[in-house]
């Protein structure tokens, strides 16, 4: 039980690194888990690779809680947020209500994050556990790994000298929040990185680098909630001791890493572009594929 733990700490730093910077985290637990090898089911491994990842995402919320509350009380009122403001009718009604209790840029931030959620959840739903059975492997991960970092390295040589489009949240549109979500999709492709093809998708549209991480992490809430929610289930919440203990280990861990990793990123793409982790994935990509040529890797 010792040595799953320590493979489990390890584990749990490499998701807190690798869940936010665009090189992907379920290809980096996949790869690191079949280097370590920890004595866990083939169905356990799997709903673990899922579930750590909620650790990360508490860091987003604690990280990105003000900006993403969307209540607040009588006392705090703001002043009117309706374009239009009525003060008869059921519409004068919900107008106060909302003025008296919610933040309304906040409520539309949640409506854009749903929109972009979509494409995710109907993929995850019809192709999840294909991609699982045949795709969670090293040799797929690190062909995702080689093609984005390409992608990444060809975005940014041609957003060198173009302006970004859009550089707060609050000017992303509907249209671009669903295109945004149909990048996400494609992360269900082991190797891709959810952050990853989000930033694609984002850059390409026009988002500056800040405002794409940003939106990237904040997508990450309702993905990573809903897969985790969906493997428990799946799972049937049938848990030994030991299991329960590796999976709170690696929350934790990941959560503790990911405080660091997310301030450190954001701070990095306000000065520097993408292209170093698409040299990185490159790097690895080759890497792996050449261990698994040798027999280093299954």
């Amino acid at each position: 039980m010792l040595l799953n733990i320590i493979k489990v700490f390890i584990l749990g730093i490499v998701e807190g690194i690798t869940e936010w910077l665009p090189i992907s985290s379920t290809g980096h637990l996949i790869l690191v888990g079949d280097l370590l090898s920890p004595n866990f089911s083939a169905d356990f491994t799997g709903l673990f690779n899922v579930v750590i990842q909620l650790g990360a995402i508490i860091a987003v919320i604690v990280i990105f809680f003000n900006r993403l509350w969307p209540f607040h009380t009588k006392k705090h009122s703001v002043v009117n947020q309706f374009l239009n403001p009525v003060s008869t009718g059921a519409a004068g009604k919900l107008q106060k209500f909302a003025n008296n209790y919610l933040y309304m840029d906040k409520i539309v931030l949640w409506i854009k994050i749903a929109v972009s959620s979509i494409p995710a959840l109907i993929a995850g739903l019809l192709f999840e556990n294909w991609l699982e059975e045949h795709m969670h492997k090293p040799v797929p991960v690190a062909v995702m790994l080689i093609i984005y970092g390409v992608i990444f390295i060809v975005i940014e040589n041609f957003n060198k000298h173009r302006r970004p489009r859009i550089k707060k949240t609050s000017q992303i549109m509907l249209r671009d929040a669903l295109l945004i979500g149909c990048f996400q999709a494609l992360a269900l492709l082991p190797g891709t990185s959810r952050s990853g093809a989000t930033i694609v998708g984002a850059l390409i549209l026009g988002l500056s680098r800040v405002c794409a991480a940003e939106y990237s992490f904040f997508l990450a809430v309702p993905a990573m909630l809903g897969a985790s929610a969906i493997k428990l289930f799946d799972f049937g919440f049938a848990f030994s001791a030991e299991e329960i203990i590796c999976l709170v280990i690696g929350m934790a861990v990941s959560f503790v890493v990911s405080m660091f990793v997310i301030k450190a990123l954001m701070s990095f793409v306000a000065k520097h572009d993408f292209k170093v982790f698409g040299y990185y994935r490159i790097v690895l990509g080759v890497a792996v594929i050449a261990a698994a040529g040798f027999g280093l890797i299954g």
